[in-house]
């Protein structure tokens, strides 16, 4: 009994080394920091201050901030946007536009993405994190609404996903991210539907 009780107290104070409290600290100063000062002046030691621990207990966790940022990526990548399931093809592409608008316009979002759509330009690894995070994983939201809309008779078969989520998410993009421009009223609605438009007539 008392080597058990020893193990149960040596097995949560070996855990502790990394708390999720603390890990998630982390991981929430390193989207302020990125969206403060770009991925090429980030620091661990800005990671730390900015989270308020030590620098240890960022390297305990990540062996570099490229390890870190690669990690946070994959994670908001394993979150996943659920695709939607309004019963038609408006409906559908009107809920992924709002998700997007609504990640798109996150103040924080707004900064990380470009940066680092910039550093993919530089580093593999990167490119291909922000592969996972972002394309992959909206070409099987895409994949599933063209899915059933071609079920329901509204598209015809055949339909690519790939030229649907250019065309729904596409001009969103631009114009929030490139362009940083606001949204208008009825903005989403009006996209929606030239977006149902072009993927009906396949042009």
């Amino acid at each position: 009994m008392t080597t058990e009780r020893g193990t149960r107290r040596r097995a949560p104070a070996g855990a502790a080394v990394l708390r999720e409290d603390v890990t998630d600290a982390i991981r929430a100063a390193v989207f302020e920091e990125l969206a403060a000062v770009g991925f090429a002046r980030m620091s661990i030691e800005g990671i730390a201050r900015r989270a308020g621990v030590g620098k240890t207990a960022v390297y305990r966790r990540w062996k570099s901030k490229l390890a870190l940022v690669l990690d946070l990526v994959a994670a908001v990548a394993a979150q996943g946007m659920p695709a939607p399931a309004t019963g038609s093809l408006y409906g559908d592409v009107r809920a992924v536009l709002e998700l997007a608008a609504y990640a798109l316009r996150h103040p924080v979002a707004s900064q990380v993405i470009p940066d680092l759509l910039v550093e993919a330009a530089r580093n593999p690894e990167i490119s291909e994190a922000i592969k996972a995070a972002l394309l992959d994983q909206q070409q099987g939201v895409a994949a599933v609404v063209v899915r059933e809309a071609v079920a329901r008779g509204e598209l015809p078969e055949g339909s690519d996903p790939d030229r649907a989520l250019d065309l729904i998410v596409g001009p969103l993009y631009w114009r929030l991210v490139v362009v940083r421009g606001e949204l208008p009223k009825g903005y989403l609605d009006d996209l929606a539907a030239s977006a149902v438009a072009a993927l009906r007539s396949g042009g």
